[in-house]
């Protein structure tokens, strides 16, 4: 027996959620929608805070460095990333991503695919430096 195109049904994207999304981040950092849920703030015992992004398809933050690096664990969906200079890669569910010291980058979402990130930040050498907003034509490039 032979299925036709008729009787293929296209699932709605599942979504796995480890974490509460959070609440909507509404600062000028990031462009499209994204979602914050604080898991841990650094301390005198431990100098790494640690938060739960989520962000829909399109969202992403501005260029940004962090004193003390950042490692992103990717646990949903398909993300960007991209250092500056560098060529910007894929990232999934599973990867994990090094964000060396001091080194400006950006990442979130895909176009099509909504990306969950666990963001461990290193806070011992002080706070994110903001940057300028990632242009349409860098996003898709």
């Amino acid at each position: 027996m032979s299925l036709s195109t008729a009787n293929i049904r296209t699932m709605p994207e599942e979504r796995f959620e480890v974490f509460n999304r959070g609440e909507r981040i509404t600062n000028n950092n990031f462009i499209g929608t994204v979602y914050l849920q604080n898991l841990m703030d650094a301390d005198s015992k431990n100098g790494n805070s640690i938060g739960s992004v989520t962000f829909e398809a399109g969202a992403r933050t501005n260029w940004h460095y962090h004193p003390a690096g950042q490692i992103i664990l990717a646990i949903d969906g398909e993300g960007y990333y991209q250092e500056k200079g560098k060529l910007k890669q894929v990232i999934k569910k599973g990867d994990v991503v090094k964000c060396p010291e001091n080194i400006p980058h950006w990442h979130g979402a895909s176009k099509t695919s909504h990306f969950v990130q666990v963001a461990i930040t290193g806070r011992e050498k002080g706070e994110t430096v903001w940057l300028e907003a990632v242009t349409e034509a860098e996003y898709k490039n």
